[in-house]
């Protein structure tokens, strides 16, 4: 993967041998909540690390029917800014895959995730509220 160019969004992409027919999106926890979460997963996919945060590979709309807790941050596409928000001069860091699953499959399970995250963060799981029938 080339290295981005200052200020530039960039996809996460995918190594060649897995698929992702349907699309992907991704989830950011910054580094040191990110350890905590992985040590919580009984599988995880893909797991990307850029300037400081870990992201991981969820199928697209992993964000319809949960709550994330704020330290998440959701990236519809996949796609992410080579500098977190706030900082003056980016550092041009090339995403770094950090974890690769096992077979062809590079999601991490986004409910499953989704529980860690919130365990991590020391809230309860929660969903949003659907009108009844």
């Amino acid at each position: 993967m080339a290295p981005p160019r200052p200020g530039r969004r960039q996809r996460l992409e995918l190594p060649p041998t897995l698929f992702a027919e349907a699309g992907y999106d991704a989830i950011a926890l910054p580094e040191r909540h990110g350890r905590q979460v992985m040590e919580l997963l009984p599988r995880a996919g893909c797991v990307y690390s850029v300037e400081g945060r870990w992201w991981w590979i969820v199928p697209p709309r992993s964000d319809c029917g949960l709550n994330w807790p704020a330290i998440a941050l959701y990236s519809v596409g996949a796609v992410v800014s080579d500098a977190p928000p706030g900082r003056p001069d980016p550092v041009a860091e090339a995403p770094r895959l950090i974890h690769r699953p096992e077979g062809t499959v590079p999601y991490t399970h986004p409910l499953v995730l989704h529980i860690a995250v919130c365990a991590v963060a020391g809230v309860s799981p929660t969903w949003p509220d659907r009108p009844g029938p």
